[in-house]
């Protein structure tokens, strides 16, 4: 009976060394994370403490002032498979390793911010729509200056280029979306003085509301200028240009 009871307290012991063996060692994020001049990016390099496990290697190192992103989630999974347990409690997407040949630190990592994020990739003149920005925390570095903190703001804008899932917003990549495409056959009405007149003519280029836009009167073949008032519609004299100052404030 003694025997069997300590043979069953060695197993319980075998067993909680292979359970702690299995949990990994408990590290944390450096506060900089910068390539140590070797030319790849190591578990060591990302990790205090590594151990023989910082000799891993992630991927190749930045260039010069260059920059190395990679995913949280692979980071997390490969310092586990080599013993290491990081928790990532602060929910980062992505790291942000730099460069060393410069001997510039990279920002500190432990820091996150909230910043809206697109959820899907946007081509060039999209519209944005409630379900295409959500809030992310991503490490303090990341996010853009005047980042748009309302996201109201943001919906119903348009793209002005390609635009990558998971990057932050920034107001820079946004425009009011066009509602005047470009060779669209759309109607100028003047207004001066009580006196109103309609015609026809075609948009030399794009223009949201409130923005200024060349046209062709296709009678006369001249050019003038013409304020984007609505899907298709533009105007000429004071009424347009106090539009256009609106706009513009």
């Amino acid at each position: 009976m003694n025997r069997l009871v300590s043979m069953i307290a060695v197993a319980a012991a075998l067993t909680a060394m292979a359970s702690a063996a299995l949990a990994g060692a408990p590290v944390q994020l450096k506060d900089a994370l910068v390539d140590d001049g070797d030319g790849l990016v190591t578990l060591g390099d990302l990790f205090d403490n590594a151990g023989r496990a910082g000799a891993v290697v992630l991927a190749n190192g930045p260039a010069s002032n260059g920059n190395v992103i990679l995913d949280a989630a692979k980071v997390q999974a490969i310092a586990r498979a080599n013993g290491l347990e990081w928790p990532n409690a602060n929910g980062f997407r992505r790291l942000v390793v730099k460069g060393d040949a410069t001997g510039a630190a990279a920002a500190p990592s432990g820091r996150t911010v909230e910043v809206l994020t697109y959820t899907r990739s946007l081509a060039a003149g999209e519209i944005v729509q409630p379900e295409d920005v959500a809030w992310t925390k991503v490490q303090s570095h990341l996010a853009p200056q005047g980042a748009p903190d309302d996201a109201a703001a943001v919906i119903g804008q348009a793209a002005k280029r390609a635009l990558r899932s998971g990057a932050p917003v920034a107001a820079r990549d946004l425009s009011s979306p066009q509602v005047i495409k470009r060779d669209e056959l759309i109607v100028v009405t003047y207004s001066q003085g009580g006196v109103s007149l309609s015609l026809q003519a075609k948009a030399l280029q794009g223009a949201a509301v409130g923005e200024s836009l060349s046209v062709l009167n296709p009678q006369s073949k001249k050019t003038i200028v013409a304020i984007a008032t609505g899907p298709g519609q533009a105007a000429v004299g004071s009424g347009a240009e106090a539009l256009r100052s609106a706009s513009i404030r």
